[in-house]
């Protein structure tokens, strides 16, 4: 299956061109997969999966905003299939920036079929998409303009010269995705994942024109972990977005040190580099089968004279929930969709 491996991954950097992303993004970009590809939908050790993740970005600045996602994921085997899965999900976004408090809502319902392509869960396949019901917009009273400074003093009821024919947008979006897990050598594991989103591009405007359509984004994720020592493992990541004429590269590395394998007990350290941005410090926590990391971003880029380098807080907590224990095999390469 190697070769199927390289022209997913071909085909996914060939439509990733090289500009900065425009949709909700997360610097620890692990913890929202679904947001990456549909095709992570069920992807994971159990039976439900919940996950929270709270960014704040720029409170040194009038533009500051925050970004929210919530989801909620399961996975199930229906009677008439043998030995593949399915995986079902929703996803909520919310986002809001600046003092006229725009703002994006999303919310999604995900679906993927999971194909165990080795019976030792050695390599696994999924095709999946969403579809959502979007509303961006902003608030109209909160916003000022030139014409109601009179030179003096600022008057409210003065026109203001603007006018907007709404200023809230809904509309449906549709995204797809695919997903590869590979475990070589019942140690290296390798995740690779494509991410087509607003593949109807759905028109966003307050003018009530056509013009301004929202530009397909594609996602690129690729991960990599192994042990390194007893009770370290190396982690990295690499996600790779375009949309339109921008792109975000985040390529991330951290230690895993296990305070014990058989809980899961460990914490993990490391960073990641948004070209042309910020850098990102990690850390983490886990414990059976939950995930929590908090990651700080020191702005780097041009506008490092407003925010003084002071970039975003970030927080995020996974669970996984298991109803039953899960079939072990006698061969086994690593932990059934984990």
């Amino acid at each position: 299956m190697k070769p199927t491996i390289y022209i997913v991954l071909f085909l996914g950097l060939v439509f990733a061109k090289l500009s900065f992303a425009q949709d909700i993004h997360f610097s620890q970009f692990g913890a929202s997969l679904l947001n990456i590809s549909p095709g992570f939908t069920g992807l994971f050790d159990g039976d439900y999966r919940v996950g929270a993740i709270y960014r704040s970005q720029w409170q040194s600045v009038p533009v500051s905003y925050s970004t929210f996602n919530m989801n909620g994921e399961m996975r199930f085997k229906p009677k008439q299939l043998v030995k593949d899965m399915v995986g079902i999900g929703i996803i909520f976004n919310n986002d809001r920036a600046g003092d006229a408090h725009y703002g994006t809502t999303q919310v999604y319902l995900s679906g993927s079929y999971i194909f165990l392509a080795k019976p030792d869960s050695s390599l696994i396949m999924t095709l999946g998409a969403n579809v959502g019901f979007c509303q961006v917009g902003f608030d109209y009273s909160k916003m000022t303009f030139d014409r109601q400074f009179d030179g003096f003093q600022f008057n409210q009821n003065s026109v203001t010269g603007e006018q907007f024919n709404q200023t809230n947008r809904s509309f449906g979006d549709i995204n797809v995705g695919t997903a590869i897990q590979y475990i070589l050598k019942h140690k290296h594991r390798f995740t690779y994942a494509l991410g087509v989103h607003h593949v109807t591009s759905p028109v966003i405007t307050y003018q009530g024109n056509d013009l301004s359509k929202l530009n397909f984004l594609f996602s690129n994720y690729l991960g990599y972990s192994t042990p390194i020592s007893e009770r370290t493992d190396i982690v990295s990541e690499v996600l790779l977005t375009n949309q339109g004429k921008n792109y975000e590269l985040i390529p991330h590395l951290s230690l895993k040190y296990y305070f014990s394998r058989v809980t899961g007990q460990a914490i993990l350290a490391g960073a990641c580099f948004r070209t042309r941005d910020a850098v990102v410090a990690r850390l983490g926590y886990t414990y059976k089968t939950l995930q929590s990391g908090i990651a700080y971003d020191i702005n780097i880029s041009k506008f490092t004279a407003a925010t003084n380098r002071r970039g975003a807080f970030e927080l995020f907590i996974n669970y996984i929930i298991r109803l039953k224990p899960g079939f072990i095999a006698k061969k086994r390469a690593c932990p059934v969709f984990m």
